[in-house]
């Protein structure tokens, strides 16, 4: 086994990797930017290595300074991670050549797998079903558009390198080819220096469905299980589980002899993950293998009880694999939330800032796996990802329900998340069935068309809980207690009752609270329901509640603003007021707020760097048209138009460095 290794990495999986690595007794050298000098990986490492600024390009990009770094500190090897080198077959081999063992597989598996054409014809060899398409990286327009009619539409356009959905397009119809196909070349040119693309039968409404193995430099290979995929964005995964609830057990045991057959054919060894699309008939079609550790690797870790990191290390290392096919056991079911700085209400866009407080849930059944803490900058040079959350339970419906708890305790400030986006899709009714494909949150969450209406119940024990702490504050101040101690409902015992009015959008409700001779007990009636509710915990620097309400613990994040309650509970977020009955009263004689007209600029939703301006002064443009492309978190957002105008004046130009707030357009008036 190795003394010492270099993590060619940053943020969660490099801590991730250091864990194991403590475990095992291995030392580890970290290495970092300007921008993570006070990271928590570089922290937790036994030593540190600076490898440049900011820029991944000057930094986590650069082989020839981690190779330099790993030298330095007496590494024998290095383990990549996930992104940045982990899929260079260059960097494998330039490893190599200094004498360092790569903590993946051979370089040449690397280009051969990497290589979404390449891959796709030895699949094929491999007997593994693949989608019908045109192998061959298109020439031109017309050959793209010979292609689509011999395939039949809808097709999908995709890089031959890289992966991550970057450069990927649908095209429905003959028409949409020209702009999908220009589109399509100029970012995977940007994101991977390849501008090579092919075409196959874009498969409507499918499963993704991807299985891990391992194989050692002995002969073995094995699978550990599938992983369910599915629910994505912008083909970016946010949740995984496993098993996947759309699996029989002899589809498991026939795409995990496709992928060791696949491996096999490659001369793979270490770990690797073989993507497959499924159709709804249970027909399964090779999508691509990743030659890395992935992203969701913990559910598979829960589900089998194994340590992947341990095992690559060991492989590595020369040693072989402890257990063969038939020693693979599966237990239970875990599934894992993606917690990411992006804001889902303005498209997913990458989010920044610095992290003011910072809570991770916790329990037995729960695993955080996280790069930050409070005080953590997030800026706009690297992946969006900051966490993940993983839940373990006997059944799926037990780790869903421990994965929604988890997110509602799951406390954040200082940078907007993607927490209780998330934890709407765990919590939608279609999700909890497991009646899912990859279009999932398009079909639900990014329409016209309304979803399904908003949990009733989970609606009433937010603004129960609204209004609890309302109550709660104000008999403090009346007697004179400090007004948010550790356990509400301290203070003198009362037995009265208190009637209240919740208010929040377009939704009103009538709350009874009844207190008991402990101030902990309480009996509390929303408009005609009626719930036990024992208060057990209130951290108020964390702003989490516990409450249990009917025998079950839940949790809630809040603020409060003013006369107003933020709660977020089971992925529904909104802002409650509090009346007493006669305030409500007055309220009713009350003037409804006019809505304000829209602003003539269109300000910058977070820092970035401009890319394109597709447009000019006097240009007419509509609502929802995108103005201005920025990027950020190595991701390009459109951001745009909130009205019908016409364009006054331009303010930023190509390669332009814009903050938050900056005016980007102005509109006539």
């Amino acid at each position: 086994m190795f003394e010492k290794i270099l993590i060619a990495n940053r943020g969660e999986i490099a801590v991730r990797i250091i864990r194991t690595c403590k475990r095992l007794g291995i030392a580890t050298t970290a290495v970092y930017s300007d921008a993570d000098s006070r990271s928590l990986h570089r922290q937790l490492a036994d030593h540190a290595e600076y490898i440049g600024e900011a820029p991944a390009r000057q930094s986590y990009l650069d082989g020839e300074k981690i190779i330099a770094a790993a030298l330095a500190s007496g590494c024998r090897a290095v383990h990549p991670g996930y992104g940045f080198l982990s899929e260079s077959a260059r960097f494998a081999r330039a490893l190599e050549a200094a004498g360092l063992a790569f903590i993946g597989p051979p370089a040449a598996a690397i280009a051969l797998m990497g290589d979404k054409i390449a891959s796709k014809e030895l699949a094929a060899k491999a007997g593994v079903p693949v989608i019908p398409g045109h192998a061959e990286a298109l020439k031109d327009l017309e050959e793209a558009l010979a292609a689509a009619e011999s395939i039949g539409y809808p097709v999908l356009l995709k890089p031959a390198a890289g992966g991550g959905g970057k450069g990927m397009r649908i095209v429905n119809r003959k028409d949409q080819m020209a702009d999908a196909l220009a589109a399509s070349r100029q970012e995977t040119e940007k994101a991977f220096g390849d501008s090579r693309i092919f075409m196959e039968k874009y498969i409507e409404q499918p499963r993704h469905i991807e299985i891990q193995i391992f194989a050692d430099g002995h002969g073995e290979v094995v699978s550990l299980g599938e992983r369910e995929c599915s629910i994505q964005r912008r083909y970016q995964k946010i949740i995984e589980e496993s098993p996947s609830p759309a699996v029989s057990e002899e589809l498991r045991q026939r795409m995990g002899k496709a992928a060791c057959d696949l491996a096999r054919k490659a001369g793979y060894i270490n770990a690797g993950t073989v993507e497959f699309v499924v159709d709804a008939g249970g027909g399964f079609y090779f999508l691509e293998m990743n030659t890395r550790l992935q992203v969701e690797h913990p559910v598979t870790e829960l589900v089998t009880g194994l340590d992947l990191v341990e095992l690559q290390l060991r492989i590595a290392a020369g040693e072989p694999l402890p257990f063969d096919q038939a020693g693979v056991k599966f237990r239970g079911w875990a599934m894992e939330a993606r917690i990411c700085a992006e804001d889902s209400e303005r498209g997913f866009m990458p989010a920044t800032g610095m992290i003011t407080r910072y809570a991770e849930p916790r329990g037995k059944a729960i695993r955080v796996d996280s790069g930050v803490q409070t005080g953590s900058k997030i800026g706009v040079y690297y992946d969006s990802m900051l966490a993940k959350a993983i839940s373990y339970g006997k059944d799926r419906e037990t780790a869903r329900i421990g994965l929604v708890e988890a997110l509602n305790g799951y406390h954040i400030e200082g940078v907007v998340t993607n927490i209780d986006f998330v934890n709407s899709v765990l919590s939608h009714p279609k999700f909890a069935d497991g009646d899912f494909s990859t279009d999932f949150i398009e079909r639900y969450f990014e329409t016209d068309r309304p979803s399904l209406p908003v949990d009733e119940r989970n609606l009433k024990l937010s603004a129960l809980a609204a209004a609890l702490i309302y109550h709660v504050r104000k008999m403090a101040v009346r007697e004179s207690v400090r007004p948010m101690v550790s356990r509400i409902g301290a203070g003198k015992n009362r037995r009265d009752s208190q009637r209240y009015f919740v208010r929040t959008e377009n939704e009103e409700f009538e709350v009874l609270l009844e207190g008991s001779s402990t101030g902990r007990l309480w009996k509390i009636h929303v408009d005609k329901d009626k719930f036990a509710v024992e208060t057990p915990e209130f951290e108020f620097y964390r702003r989490r509640l516990k409450l249990n309400i009917d025998g079950r613990i839940h949790r809630f994040r809040l603020r409060i603003e003013g006369s107003f309650f933020w709660i977020a509970f089971c992925g529904i977020i909104r802002y409650f007021e509090i009346y007493s009955p006669k305030e409500w009263d007055l309220l009713k004689h009350m003037p409804r707020r006019l809505e304000l007209p829209p602003a003539d600029e269109l300000h910058c939703p977070m820092p970035g760097l401009v890319v394109d301006v597709p447009l000019k002064k006097g240009d007419r443009v509509f609502r929802g048209q995108n103005l201005v492309v920025l990027e950020s978190m190595k991701m390009e957002s459109g951001v745009a138009s909130p009205v019908d105008a016409v364009i006054e004046d331009v303010l930023v130009t190509v390669g332009q460095a814009v903050e938050t707030g900056d005016v980007l357009v102005r509109f006539k008036s």
